[in-house]
């Protein structure tokens, strides 16, 4: 079998997947401007912040589009479904959401600390400054109850926080699983942002939240507020952030993912000190992808075998 990363980023994902396979599996590896010119004998493509879209799966044979994670607002699944080509993921469950939501606390702990800043008068041979701002007694906002937001929710009653969360239906049942002090409905969002200092988005990328957090709801974010972005960037309206920010309506923004990736390094909004950016790596762990490759390796098995993919979305 062949299978194609699509994409040149996210280097260790090929190497685990590797390590999971038979003698006779070849892993291939394109830059994502070069998909269509190497599908050929391609079986299984996994896109790797690669579009695969109508033009691709027509330039190639492949049966199965397996995304390494969950997200596959990259896929056109319309134009999958039209021809027959199967669709699958990896849910952002066990260590995968266990390995986003410790990175996610690391960035909101970074921000409240000024670590950059910290690190700087490191240097300058500068002692007792700056000065920081503790997590414990502050509103933290899961924005999306899933399973990264259950793991942030563990973990963040360590800090003694006050938490609360934002769903479709805040009384559901699986409410009650996140130990939330309060959980609101998305009508209530600006009542429960008057309320937040740090606010930790957990929602996925779909046509109904793309630009969720726009400068309405960034204005409803109590004043000195933090954000927190490891879900997808297109989440968030690029230009009210980056007004909320030069405004210091927000106090700081933790980012891990961009509106296109990778954000250019000279992105106006990287200059700011307050804007703490890594390189979308809340789930690169050794367990998240381990976990991974043994998902992706049983559907390339499954498919081997003429059965259907777990996980699938098509």
């Amino acid at each position: 079998m062949r299978i194609l990363f699509c994409g040149d980023t996210f280097p260790a994902a090929s190497q685990h997947l590797k390590r999971r396979l038979g003698p006779h599996d070849e892993i291939l590896i394109c830059p994502a401007d070069g998909v269509s010119n190497a599908l050929d004998g391609v079986d299984v493509v996994i896109p790797l912040m690669c579009s695969i879209d109508a033009g691709i799966m027509d330039a190639g044979r492949f049966r199965l589009i397996q995304q390494w994670g969950a997200g596959l607002e990259g896929v056109d699944l319309a134009a999958a479904q039209q021809r027959g080509i199967m669709v699958a993921n990896v849910p952002a469950t066990g260590s995968n959401a266990d390995s986003v939501a410790e990175y996610v606390i690391l960035l909101t702990i970074a921000m409240l600390r000024n670590l950059d800043e910290a690190q700087s008068n490191v240097r300058a041979g500068l002692l007792g400054a700056p000065m920081g701002r503790m997590l414990a007694s502050r509103t933290v906002c899961l924005y999306g109850l899933g399973s990264i937001a259950k793991a942030l929710a563990r973990r963040l009653r360590a800090f003694d926080v006050r938490l609360v969360g934002i769903t479709r239906d805040p009384h559901a049942p699986k409410v009650s699983e996140f130990g939330l002090d309060a959980c609101y409905s998305g009508a209530e969002r600006d009542v429960c942002f008057a309320e937040t200092d740090v606010l930790i988005l957990c929602a996925r990328l779909s046509r109904e939240t793309r630009g969720l957090i726009d400068a309405k709801a960034l204005q409803a974010l109590r004043r000195g507020a933090y954000l927190v972005n490891a879900s997808r960037g297109a989440l968030i309206d690029y230009g009210a952030l980056y007004t909320a920010i030069e405004n210091a309506h927000l106090a700081g923004a933790g980012l891990d993912v961009y509106w296109k990736e990778p954000i250019a390094p000279d992105d106006p909004l990287l200059a700011f000190p307050n804007v703490i950016a890594k390189p979308h790596i809340a789930g690169v762990t050794d367990r998240s992808y381990e976990e991974i490759a043994v998902a992706v390796a049983t559907n390339l098995d499954r498919v081997r075998r003429h059965e259907d993919p777990l996980n699938r979305a098509l």
